[in-house]
């Protein structure tokens, strides 16, 4: 007999808040009935039919199951009650995907130690029992909702189980579906237990034969209760069955336990549906496996070919010093200490029964806040190493290939597209929205189409963003004597193709890559693409159309002839001499015309593509402009009038003609603000006036509201409020219920119902108020309207109402170093970054000495900081070369746990996937170490896939690997091999780490609560 004493269930949610799921529930059940559990959602149903059938734990209380207690039980009694006694129907069916209909069904008889041959047997006899004999090999995806049900009703009955548990069977079923599992849950009923949790009453009503109602954790009423002498004859069974239990011994109390080879199928069952994954995954497994069998035949020619690659690249990457930088290192220090420190683990005394705050947030943004910015001298600096000294040598003239000073120069840089429409160059702003471009062929250059299909990702777009086409080249050496503006190293890194290098400021080069290709956005900033062609572009791909792949390409001469314009910041404003403030003729197509009639004139001297003899190049944009641009664009800015006009002036804004708000003590006492709106409506013209007074005398005043409201309120009752606000909230929520906004509205005490009511009528009072005066006042002229304002007296309430629409701007929200930087001033003497250029590695180290120095005969302020990652980049590699043996076996070790880590991740994932597999096992007696049975031997599959991998890789790239070394790197190696026991080794090692990787997700999936996990899809 199953009988229920008083069960108590509680939940707790938030750290503190308790939920009383059931309260008290005392039921028994005989040995065979079918009884339907009703009730409301959340009233405890599935909760108690969870408790009966063991997957969850009850409070207080006490569950007996033949006459045997269940508050001693340990989670083995609780797997075997599950396994023996119980049989599961849940309403979403919860079989497992990658199983056949005839494996699903024997899984719970794999638990219980039968033999594959009757577990088969008995299995496909199940299933032939609910009509289904003919489905063993299909899969769950193959099937009907009500032939996936069957499915589960066979499982749950496979075992031959005591009692069987349906929780909503019919949910998801059609009616003539429902009724035809209806019947068999009848008929099952008549030699079983059957506990059926339901909200369709007319089934219960038909089929069941005992009703419970249950509601808000308490028993309702019971159709067909237990009598007295039913009670004492299942007493009578209990004492009986369990004499027998004792007689049969170890065998009848046998614990269910899943063998280890089951544990294998399931897995490589699982395994097999993402053939491609776990493929994917063994290969990444496999690389250190790879890398330790080559190590030794590689690590010869190693030192060489890091020699070369070190000379080669240098020059790409200068000593590169900013004048303003955030100290990264510190600001990571800074949050990685709060990191750690809100990581800190307590013991439980410690920590109590109590959830503790963290002030992690404010630590990370107080860190970003406080992150200390480095300042740098340059422009001292700069003239420090121009200087020559008695000798005419200056510091860096034998040690450095070139200085570069960056100013952030915006050239404003216009053309016309296709379709004669005026569009700016500087394409940083469309460019974030955009995606690569696709790359095409042919002997001149082309543009292709931007990838289609999908939104970018947040992270793509943020890289884009800061994506610039224009480029900087590097000046030339002062004892170049070529003609060009273009320094050497970047001519011998690059290949003229057409035209040649600028030999004049206004001349610049566009940069194509190895097939003379360059990408849409490129050709936009050119012209050849129109915004609306851009434009449409950029919705394909974000509705995630397909794009036309279709190649275009223009000559190199009309590449050339394109028409660039420079409209230098400072130009595009024109002073208004009545106004006294400067006119942006940016805001109008026609300032723009005529500002682009006029413009200087930007040249495509020549078409230059990467020498493909270079180890590195120098540019990353792809229209290079000259410094002898830059300083004249500098220069000009300078020397205009509205430049020096705004240098002359720190206190005021002279584009708005008005005073800088950090010029401006800004009084923000509301008496003041009153006051000042009264002075301005005082001046104000006489349209002016009559507004104010309209939506000044429109505002009821806070008396007459709460007047009115309490008048309004004296007059009703608690039925009539109830009413109102019943009426009021459907209409807010938008819902026909009205019933269930009944519900909630009288559990209201008095206040809180007036105090909405008032609340209501307060907000409707004041609009009635407000349309009433304006509809009056709308009959009288503006005459008399300001007139009346004339002699009016409002309260400052009502002005400080009215003051942001009505006062005109004081200040101007810029400051002097933003409108400078508006409008394109730079100082010439202070670069924002300096890039030094050396040839050498041991240059370059020199260079360095000779910032050192100089920074001894400096103060503080104006010594130089900076990070060269280069520097300390080939430094470490120096070290690794030093014994390259010992670090590159060290390296590809590491290798093998990154790799191990990688598949416990793999398996962690697995194990997220396969919850409700987990949850399915637990429900038909699987211990927790079944559940880490199957994940164990889905790492050890995955480690052996790795090592097999990697030996039969290993194995063929050891034949080509010193052909292709020596024609791709021009290093001479040892051959490699791999002797057949070494590759036995490895393999055994990949499934130990695999497996020492997958313990800790397979511990995770151990210690899931099944109920959570059933409820995880």
């Amino acid at each position: 007999m199953l009988k229920l004493s008083n069960i108590v269930k509680d939940y707790t949610v938030g750290g503190d808040t308790v939920v009383n799921a059931l309260k008290g529930v005392s039921l028994e059940f005989r040995e065979h009935e079918l009884v339907a559990i009703l009730g409301p959602s959340g009233c405890g149903k599935t909760t108690l039919l969870n408790i009966i059938g063991g997957l969850d734990n009850y409070t207080d209380g006490d569950l007996i199951i033949n006459g045997t207690s269940t508050k001693k039980y340990k989670d083995p009694d609780w797997d075997a009650y599950r396994n023996h006694s119980i049989g599961f129907v849940f309403q979403s069916y919860n079989l497992i995907p990658h199983q056949s209909v005839l494996s699903n069904v024997e899984l719970a008889l794999t638990l219980s130690g039968v033999p594959k041959s009757e577990r088969r047997r008995r299995a496909a006899e199940a299933l032939k029992m609910v009509g289904l004999g003919d489905q063993l090999k299909k899969r769950p995806s193959q099937m009907s909702g009500g032939q996936m049900q069957r499915v589960a009703i066979a499982r749950a009955l496979v075992n031959d189980p005591d009692i069987l548990l349906a929780d909503e069977p019919t949910g998801a079923l059609d009616s003539e579906t429902s009724v035809q599992l209806m019947e068999i849950l009848k008929d099952i009923s008549n030699r079983k237990l059957i506990i059926m949790v339901t909200h369709n009453p007319e089934l219960a009503e038909r089929y069941a034969t005992r009703i419970v109602r249950v509601l808000d954790g308490n028993i309702l009423s019971d159709s067909n209760p237990v009598t007295d002498a039913e009670r004492a004859e299942l007493e009578a069974n209990d004492i009986i069955r369990n004499v027998k239990k004792k007689k049969r011994g170890k065998k009848a109390n046998k614990k269910p336990s899943m063998s280890f080879f089951t544990a294998l199928s399931l897995s490589l069952n699982n395994l097999m549906t993402k053939k491609a994954r776990t493929f994917l995954t063994s290969f990444a497994g496999s690389i250190g496996i790879i890398g330790i069998a080559l190590i030794l035949a590689l690590s010869n020619g190693v030192q060489n070919y890091i020699d070369r690659v070190q000379e080669d690249t240098l020059s790409s990457y200068p000593i590169t010093i900013e004048a303003e930088s955030v100290d990264m290192g510190a600001l990571m220090s800074s949050i990685m200490g709060v990191s750690e420190s809100a990581s800190e683990e307590k013991t439980d005394e410690e920590l109590g029964d109590k959830v503790y705050s963290s002030a992690v947030m404010y630590e990370m943004v107080n860190a970003l806040n406080s992150a200390e910015m480095t300042h740098n001298n340059l422009a001292a600096f700069r003239k420090y190493l121009e200087t020559p000294d008695a000798d005419g040598k200056r510091p860096l003239d034998e040690l450095a290939t070139a200085i570069r000073y960056d100013y952030n120069v915006d050239l404003n840089v216009y053309t016309t597209d296709s379709v004669g429409k005026i569009v700016n160059s500087d394409t940083d702003t469309i460019m974030a929205a955009m995606m690569k471009a696709v790359y095409g062929s042919g002997g001149a250059v082309t543009g292709g189409g931007m990838a289609g299909g999908g939104m970018m990702s947040s992270s793509y777009s943020s890289m884009m963003s800061g994506f610039d086409i224009w480029e900087e080249m590097l000046a030339p050496a002062d004892t170049d004597e070529s003609g060009y503006l273009v320094n050497e190293l970047l001519r011998e890194q690059y290949d003229v193709i057409y035209g040649d290098w600028p030999r004049s400021a206004n001349e610049i080069v566009l940069v194509v890559d190895k097939n003379n290709t360059v990408s849409d956005m490129v050709l936009y900033a050119l012209g050849f693409y129109s915004t609306d062609e851009m434009e449409k572009i950029m919705d394909q791909a974000m509705s995630g159309e397909s794009l036309s792949t279709e190649i275009k390409s223009w000559t190199f001469e009309e590449i050339c002839k394109t028409p660039l314009k420079m409209i230098p910041a400072c130009d595009r404003y024109s002073y208004n001499a009545t106004t006294e403030i400067y006119t942006d003729l940016l805001a109008t197509e026609t300032g723009l015309q005529y500002l682009y009639s006029s413009a200087e004139e930007l040249k495509i001297a020549g078409i230059i593509r990467a020498n493909k003899d270079a180890a590195a190049n120098m540019m990353t944009g792809y229209l290079g402009y000259t410094s002898e641009l830059s300083e004249k664009v500098i220069k000009k800015t300078a020397e205009s009038d509205i430049v020096k006009a705004q240098l002359a002036d720190t206190e005021n804004d002279i584009i708005l003609g008005l005073p800088f708000k950090s010029s401006v003590e800004e009084n923000i006492d509301d008496a003041s603000r009153a006051g000042a709106v009264r002075e301005f409506l005082k001046r104000a013209e006489e349209s002016v006036r009559a507004s104010a007074y309209v939506d000044m005398a429109a505002m009821p005043s806070d008396e007459y509201i709460a007047q009115t409201v309490q008048a309004a309120l004296a007059q009703m009752n608690r039925q009539m409020v109830e009413e109102a606000l019943i009426a009021a909230f459907a209409q807010q929520m938008q819902t026909g219920d009205i019933e269930a906004v009944r519900g909630y509205i009288v559990t209201m005490d008095d206040a809180t119902l007036f105090g909405y009511m008032g609340k209501m009528l307060g907000e409707k009072y004041s609009q009635e108020y407000s349309a009433g005066v304006r509809a009056e006042l709308e009959q009288i002229s503006v005459s008399e309207l300001a007139a009346r304002y004339d002699t009016a007296t409002f309260s400052d309430t009502a002005y400080l109402a009215i003051y942001d629409e009505y006062m005109p701007g004081e200040y101007s929200e810029a400051d002097y170093e933003s409108n400078l930087k508006t409008l394109g001033y730079i100082d010439i003497d202070s670069p924002a970054t300096m890039n030094i250029y050396a040839a050498t590695f041991a240059d370059k180290e020199s260079i360095g000495d000779v910032i050192k120095a100089y920074n001894e005969t400096v103060d503080e302020a104006d010594q130089i900081s900076y990070v060269d990652y280069v520097a300390l980049l080939m430094s470490s590699i120096t070290t690794i070369i030093n014994a390259i043996s010992y670090i590159l076996m060290a390296f590809v070790s590491i290798s093998l746990v990154v790799s191990s880590i990688m598949i416990g991740i793999i398996t962690y994932i697995s194990v997220l996937e396969r919850t409700k597999e987990i949850g399915i096992l637990r429900a038909i007696g699987a211990s927790k170490k079944d559940i880490s049975r199957v994940f164990n031997a889905e790492t050890l599959i995955v480690g052996f896939g790795a090592g097999a991998i990697g030996i039969g890789f290993t194995l063929l790239i050891c034949i080509p690997v010193n052909i292709i070394i020596r024609k791709l790197t021009e290093i001479s190696i040892l051959g490699a091999s791999l002797p057949l026991a070494a590759g036995v080794i490895l393999v055994v090692i990949s499934m130990v780490l695999t497996l020492i990787a997958g313990l800790l997700p397979s511990r995770i999936a151990a210690k899931k609560d099944p109920v959570e996990a059933l409820r995880s899809e």
